[in-house]
C-alpha cells in the first residue's frame, strides 16, 4: 500500500483468515458497516464463520522464538505500509500509527525472547522423592480487540499467546477490521503453522460465540466496562480464564513544584493521543491552585496549535474520531459540561478541514474545560474523545482522595520535583499504572492493566506469560508407597 491515500482504499479481499489463508464467510449476511473516519466513506464488511477444529499446541519453544523474530523483522520492514493502512482503518495520525506499528513488532520480539525461557521448578522432598512443575500451554485463546489500537492490540494479545505455545483466534473490532489480517499474513509468512493464528470478523454475536465455545480456554478482551462484564459472565459458564483491559477515567496530579513545561506536555500526551480515544488517558487533570493560571494559559495555547486534518500527512497531529456516533457522543459531553457550569477554554466543536475529500470526516477541535467539579458528568464518566477537564486542588492528601474517588483504576500520573512525594503519591493512587513526570508511555517490557472496574490480568511484561499458560505439578516417588490401607 505505498501509494495509499485518504479516501482511495477499497477493501475487496476477504478479511477473515483461517487455516493459513484469507477466507470468505460461509454466509453472506449480517454485514457490519465500516466507515473511513477521515472521509466518512462506507464499506460493508462480512462477518466470519467460527469453526474451531482441534487444539493446536506449538510445542518447540526455540522454533516459536525463531518464527516470532522473523515476524517482527517483516513488520519492521513494512512499517510504513502497515501504518498507512492503520490510519485509513482508524483515523489517527500517521505519526502515531508508525509508533503503534513499532510497539507491535517490539512486543513480538520481546516475547520471542521469553519463549525459550519458560521453565518450571524442582522441589526436593523427604526420602529422595521430588516434585517439579511444568508451565504448559492453555490451548486455544480468544483475543477480542478494540478499535483505537487495532494492529498493536492484535500483537499485544497474540505475542504472549504464541510464545507460550497456544493457538489464538482474534476478533478485531468491527469498526477497524483491516489490519489484523495483515498480521495474520505476516505470521504465516514468518513460519507460524496454519491455524495457529486466525482472524474472524464480526460484532457482538461473534464475540459471544468465542466466549461460549467449549474449545476456547481463555478470553482476552480490550474494550468498555459494560462489554467486559458480559465477556466475563459468558466466559464464566465455561470456567475460562479471562483477561480484561477495560475503560478508565484516570487522574493526573500536577504539583506546584513541577517542571511546568514538562507538566504541560505531559497533560497534552495524557489527553490528545489518538484523538483522545485512549482508555488510560489522564482526563482528570488536577493542578495545584498556585500554578493553575500559568498552566491553563500554556495548555490552552498549545492545544489551539495542534494541527488537525488529513491523518496521512506528516504535519498532522490529530486526525478523525472513529465514527459519527462517537463524534456526536463526545460533542454531547462538551455540551453537558457547559450546562453543568464548566467553561470551555478552547475547542469542543466540530471541525471541517479545508480539503474537500475530508468534509464528511469525523473531526472535532481538541477541548480544554475549566471550572470543573468532581460531581460533573465530564469528570466522572469516560468520554473517549479529545476533552481535558482541569480541576484545582490545595493539598496532597486532598488530591489523592479526589483522584481515587472513581470506580475506574487503569492509570494515573504525577508531576513533581519532590522524589519522596512522587513515590508516596504513586503508592497511594489506586491504579494499575502510575506515571511519574511523564504520561502515556507503554514499554512492552512492563505490565499494563487495571484496578477496580478497569479490569484484571495484565498485558506486556514477563508476568503476562502466567496469563497465557497453566502450571502442572508432578510428584515423583523414588521409594515404596506408605499406605494407610
Amino acid at each position: 500500500m505505498p501509494g495509499a491515500a485518504t479516501g482511495t482504499v477499497v477493501v475487496t479481499d476477504p478479511l477473515n483468515f483461517w487455516g493459513g489463508k484469507r477466507v470468505k464467510p460461509r454466509e453472506e449476511k449480517n454485514a457490519e458497516p465500516v466507515f473511513e473516519p477521515s472521509t466518512g466513506k462506507y464499506s460493508p464488511i462480512k462477518p466470519g464463520s467460527l469453526v474451531i477444529q482441534g487444539v493446536i499446541i506449538y510445542s518447540r519453544s526455540m522454533e516459536r522464538a525463531r518464527v516470532m523474530l522473523e515476524a517482527a523483522r517483516i513488520i519492521r520492514e513494512r512499517r510504513e505500509k502497515i501504518a498507512k493502512l492503520e490510519v485509513i482503518n482508524n483515523g489517527k495520525s500517521i505519526t502515531e500509527a508508525l509508533v503503534d506499528v513499532d510497539i507491535a513488532w517490539q512486543c513480538i520480539e520481546y516475547y520471542a525472547g521469553l519463549a525459550g525461557t519458560l521453565a518450571g521448578q524442582h522441589v526436593q522432598l523427604p526420602g529422595g522423592a521430588f516434585a517439579y512443575t511444568r508451565r504448559e500451554a492453555l490451548g486455544v485463546c480468544a483475543g477480542i480487540g478494540a478499535w483505537n489500537y487495532p494492529f498493536q492490540i492484535a500483537a499485544w494479545k497474540s505475542a504472549p499467546a504464541l510464545a507460550c505455545g497456544n493457538a489464538m483466534v482474534f476478533k478485531p473490532s468491527p469498526m477497524t477490521p483491516v489490519t489484523a489480517v495483515i498480521l495474520a499474513e505476516i505470521y504465516k509468512e514468518a513460519g507460524v503453522p496454519d491455524g495457529l493464528f486466525c482472524v474472524v470478523q464480526g460484532g457482538a454475536e461473534t464475540g459471544s460465540l468465542l466466549c461460549h465455545h467449549p474449545m476456547v480456554a481463555k478470553v482476552s478482551f480490550t474494550g468498555s466496562v459494560p462489554t467486559g462484564k458480559k465477556v466475563m459472565e459468558m466466559s464464566a459458564k465455561g470456567v475460562k480464564q479471562v483477561t480484561l483491559e477495560l475503560g478508565g477515567k484516570s487522574p493526573l496530579l500536577i504539583f506546584k513544584d513541577c517542571e511546568l513545561e514538562n507538566a504541560v506536555k505531559g497533560a497534552l500526551m495524557a489527553n490528545f493521543l489518538t484523538q483522545g480515544q485512549v482508555c488510560c488517558n489522564g482526563t482528570r487533570v488536577y493542578v495545584q491552585r498556585e500554578i493553575m493560571p500559568q498552566f491553563l494559559e500554556e495548555v490552552v495555547k498549545r492545544t489551539k496549535a495542534i494541527p488537525l486534518g488529513d491523518p496521512l500527512l506528516e504535519d498532522t497531529r490529530m486526525g478523525a474520531l472513529i465514527s459519527k456516533p462517537q463524534l456526536e457522543k463526545v460533542l454531547g459531553y462538551v455540551s453537558q459540561a457547559k450546562k453543568e457550569g464548566a467553561r470551555v477554554l478552547c475547542g469542543g466543536e466540530p471541525y471541517v478541514p479545508s480539503d474537500p475529500k475530508l468534509k464528511g470526516g469525523y473531526f472535532m477541535s481538541p477541548c480544554v474545560l475549566d471550572n470543573c467539579r468532581d460531581d460533573m458528568t465530564c469528570v466522572k464518566e469516560e468520554i473517549f474523545g479529545p476533552v481535558m477537564s482541569v480541576l484545582p486542588f490545595d493539598t496532597e492528601e486532598e488530591a489523592i482522595k479526589r483522584a481515587n474517588n472513581t470506580t475506574f483504576g487503569l492509570a494515573s500520573g504525577v508531576f513533581t520535583r519532590d522524589i519522596s512525594r512522587a513515590h508516596r503519591v504513586a503508592e497511594n493512587l489506586e491504579a494499575g499504572t502510575c506515571f511519574i513526570n511523564n504520561y502515556n508511555i507503554s514499554p512492552v517490557e512492563v505490565p499494563f492493566g487495571g484496578y477496580k472496574n478497569s479490569g484484571f490480568g495484565r498485558e506486556n511484561g514477563q508476568v503476562t506469560i502466567e496469563y497465557y499458560s497453566q502450571l502442572k505439578t508432578v510428584v515423583v516417588e523414588m521409594g515404596d508407597v506408605e499406605s494407610l490401607f
